[in-house]
């Protein structure tokens, strides 16, 4: 189970484990088949995608996942006539991002925003939860989709979501989807926590995966794009295209704590750090604009939000006509 494209469990009616109860019975642990393996361990650990509550919502996920894949990877996704206006604005965009640069947002509100409606399937809710991971369409073509998600750890990229960046670029390059990442990461998580689960080598892992990805990416910078992390927003493909929102917020550290770090040696050697360290912010905060960026051509275009379904079903329209069948191979994978 563990070893395939997709996997779904029925709450209180599946486990999945490598020995049952009777084996750790033996080594010391007495414990239920749910207790053992249930979905809520199995669900949160990633070993399974998806839960449902019955049986037949388990076959309904998995004719839904299938409906966006090839036959084989030696065809291309199947395009559906499509079902939704390809110039379709959603008002609500203009405001779905506070102004304050810290609250959080709902991502998947964004998402449905942008792709056919009603055509997005998540994967793996339950885990990794940094980041949202899932198939949609978009003008008809089946897409894969990253978006990063505020409301855990600021979208942070833990160890267990660089494992789900990996597995689902993984995914989509081998059926031969274009990806499109809405990016909202303030960089790898740090701490002894987050480097005791392995951050370092996940992340070395999940950039690579991107990198080394076969089908075309999108990248949609939502707001934060900081350090190695936020630099994994797309691969070095010929379909490769970038779009930025006005309330975009990027570099090599965000200002809280890289200031601090870059200026480590003058506020040790200031009279009044706390004044020092006011005024650094003060100065940073008012040349701090994406438009900037821009103005350097460090960004290709800065939208109005309203404007993303349009400019990803363009997108979409040029990625397909790079899209070759056949099998994939991966490079060194750290």
């Amino acid at each position: 189970m563990a070893a395939s494209h997709f996997s779904v469990m029925v709450k209180e009616l599946s486990q999945v484990f490598v020995a049952g109860p009777p084996v750790t019975r033996a080594l010391g642990e007495d414990v239920t088949k749910e207790e053992l393996g249930g979905w809520e361990i199995q669900a949160r650990n990633g070993t399974v995608d998806n839960v449902v509550d019955t049986e037949a919502d388990a076959f309904e996920a998995t004719r839904r996942f299938l409906s966006y894949l090839p036959d084989s990877v030696h065809e291309l996704p199947p395009v559906t006539p499509p079902t939704d206006d390809p110039n379709r604005r959603e008002e609500s965009l203009l405001s779905i991002v506070p102004t304050d640069g810290k609250t959080a947002y709902m991502p998947r509100k964004i998402i449905n925003a942008a792709v056919d409606k009603d055509s997005f399937f998540e994967i793996g809710s339950q885990w990794g939860r940094g980041i949202v991971c899932g198939l949609a369409r978009i003008d008809g073509r089946p897409v894969g989709i990253l978006a990063g998600d505020p409301f855990f750890l600021d979208g942070a990229w833990t160890a267990d979501v660089c494992d789900k960046v990996t597995r689902h670029m993984d995914l989509c390059s081998m059926f031969h989807l274009p990806v499109i990442h809405f990016v909202d990461c303030p960089g790898f998580a740090c701490g002894v926590r987050h480097e005791t689960a392995g951050v370092t080598r996940s992340g070395v892992r999940a950039m690579a995966a991107v990198y080394q990805a076969s089908v075309p990416v999108c990248a949609v910078v939502i707001r934060k794009a900081f350090g190695l992390a936020g630099s994994a927003m797309f691969n070095p493909s010929k379909a490769k295209w970038r779009y930025c929102w006005p309330s975009g917020n990027w570099g090599s550290l965000p200002m809280a704590g890289g200031i601090e770090a870059a200026y480590r040696k003058e506020l040790l050697e200031a009279e009044d750090p706390d004044a020092l360290l006011k005024s650094l912010y003060k100065k940073f905060d008012e040349i701090q604009s994406p438009f900037r960026t821009a103005e350097s051509f460090y960004a290709e275009e800065i939208i109005d939000p309203r404007d993303t379904r349009p400019l990803l079903v363009d997108f979409v329209h040029h990625a397909w006509r790079t899209l070759e069948p056949g099998v994939r191979t991966t490079g060194y994978r750290p």
